[in-house]
């Protein structure tokens, strides 16, 4: 008899209020110190689902993709965000001159847009978030690599 996968779970997001909802809901379990990777292509969701995140905890500013300054960093609900894009990141000397190792603190939860582009230099995702395009909407799969992200995919089965 199969078992299911307790480690990954598949929700649809018809729309972006759905990617709200989903968002809240995840923000609701993320802890401090957690790496999450967000893979998917371009346009598929992932700075709207970090902008819905920070807005369900109360952020009220201006949130905006990274794909420049490769980094933004938010506090908000307690807690200390660092949102990547790696969408240009080029080579592993420019991960040293960044000094991003330092934001993998323990304290900072780390949301990381492209992490394949620094294979290797990253620590090792605690989550993966990963969207998948459908002709009207999208589906998200969250996988759970670690205990703490499988106490949070339990809290979103919940």
């Amino acid at each position: 008899m199969h078992k299911p996968d307790d480690s990954r779970i598949t929700l649809p997001l018809a729309d972006e209020a759905a990617t709200a909802a989903f968002a809240a809901r995840l923000a609701a379990t993320l802890k401090p110190g957690m790496v999450v990777y967000l893979r998917g292509d371009l346009g598929a969701g992932k700075t709207t689902l970090v902008r819905a995140l920070l807005q369900s905890l109360g952020f009220s500013g201006r949130v905006k993709s990274p794909t420049y300054t490769l980094l933004e960093q938010y506090q908000t609900g307690g807690l200390h965000f660092c949102h990547f894009d790696l969408y240009r990141f080029r080579d592993e000397h420019e991960w040293e001159a960044t000094g991003f190792r330092d934001e993998f603190d323990g304290r900072n939860i780390c949301l990381v847009e492209w992490p394949e582009k620094a294979q290797g230099l990253l620590p090792e995702a605690d989550m993966e978030i990963i969207f998948e395009m459908l002709p009207a909407s999208r589906n998200v799969t969250v996988c759970a690599n670690t205990a703490i992200a499988g106490e949070c995919l339990k809290s979103l089965r919940d």
